[in-house]
């Protein structure tokens, strides 16, 4: 992505529902189009456990995810990629090399804290 995104209001900012999760269960995506792990975030009990699919292979085991925090968004309607069903926007910025990095709290934060 370059250049600076296009401006908008922070009540556009407040829709975005942007919540702490920790991974439960993680396991390789062969049927995906390019390289990607199914996860299983557990977001607390409001809003339960949901199913992404990450293209994060290059930096990630499944083995090395299950217990880690992360940040998704939880608020997008759910995407079919392939026969998995992806309910949230596992968020990450790229590395040197353009690959994944996720975007997790610094230190253990309650499990369905909202970013603000």
């Amino acid at each position: 992505m370059a250049g600076t995104a296009t401006e908008f209001d922070f009540d556009d900012f407040l829709r975005v529902d942007i919540r702490v999760g920790v991974v439960t269960a993680a396991e390789p995506f062969p049927e995906a189009r390019k390289p990607a792990i199914k996860l299983w975030v557990d977001f607390g009990p409001e809003i339960g456990v949901r199913k992404s699919s990450a293209q994060i292979t290059a930096n990630y085991t499944p083995e090395a995810l299950v217990g880690r925090q992360v940040m998704a968004v939880v608020n997008f309607p759910p995407r079919q990629i392939g026969k998995f069903m992806s309910e949230v926007l596992v968020l990450g910025a790229p590395d040197a090399e353009g690959e994944v990095m996720l975007i997790a709290p610094d230190r253990p934060v309650p499990v369905g804290g909202r970013l603000y």
